[in-house]
């Protein structure tokens, strides 16, 4: 069975897995990912955020004790809204259970928004953008980030497993649905170039302030390996993007 969207995460033994995957210091998320979010996202402070895929809500925390007015999160996952509001507990937050698809979002709300690894989950992200855009405030900020197109173009290296130092890139162009294997699961994602999220984000109206691919830097990695590991395939694109006057 191939899940698509945030089904998987209501299988409870990949949730488990997941969560124990995706929160451990060395994940790529939080060594790779998240310090370059940190980095463009800059002060918080008083701002009015919407986080589009919310997870289990430890991201959420870390932007209201750096001090956000409001935090808003969505996500399509009965698990995951779960574990987020556990974690928010007693927070100036609101989680909300809905897929990016169905989320009828207030207009001109908030000052940033996040997505963070989710975009490739969905068929048709230009509704979605759409919605973000129209969500913000003027001069608002969206940062997304999406795992790397080099990544998305072909299953062939996924299926072999393991820790990889190499990547087969293939059908780059034939852009469109993919199956990958992850923790013991078959997950739907599509596949698009960096160009095409660059020309759905441009075409909607927002101006690219930065785009990144997560380059390691070594004071997050324990292991030199590791390090020069990570520094052979790109896991992560980022777009930051404002909404102009």
């Amino acid at each position: 069975m191939d899940f698509k969207g945030a089904q998987v995460y209501e299988d409870d033994d990949f949730f488990r897995g997941f969560l124990n995957r995706r929160n451990r210091e060395e994940s790529p998320n939080n060594v790779l990912e998240k310090p370059v979010i940190m980095e463009l996202s800059g002060s918080v402070e008083n701002k009015a955020i919407l986080d589009l895929g919310c997870g289990d809500g430890r991201f959420g925390m870390d932007l209201i004790q750096r001090g956000c007015l409001l935090y808003e999160g969505v996500d399509g996952s009965k698990n995951m809204v779960e574990e987020a509001k556990r974690h928010l507990t007693n927070t100036a937050s609101l989680i909300h259970h809905s897929t990016l698809e169905d989320w009828d979002p207030p207009v001109e709300k908030y000052d940033l928004v996040f997505s963070r690894m989710v975009l490739h989950y969905l068929e048709d992200i230009e509704p979605i953008i759409r919605k973000v855009y129209l969500s913000l405030n003027t001069n608002g900020v969206f940062i997304l980030s999406i795992q790397h197109p080099v990544l998305t173009s072909c299953m062939a290296s996924a299926d072999q497993g393991g820790n990889r130092t190499d990547w087969i890139v293939d059908h780059y162009f034939h852009t469109g649905i993919r199956s990958e294997p992850w923790i013991g699961k078959k997950v739907v994602k599509y596949h698009r170039t960096i160009e095409d999220y660059f020309q759905c984000l441009s075409q909607t109206g927002f101006r690219i302030d930065a785009l990144r691919e997560c380059a390691p830097s070594p004071e997050y990695f324990a292991s030199k390996g590791e390090y020069e590991r990570r520094r052979r395939i790109p896991l992560f694109l980022v777009f930051c993007c404002s909404k102009p006057l």
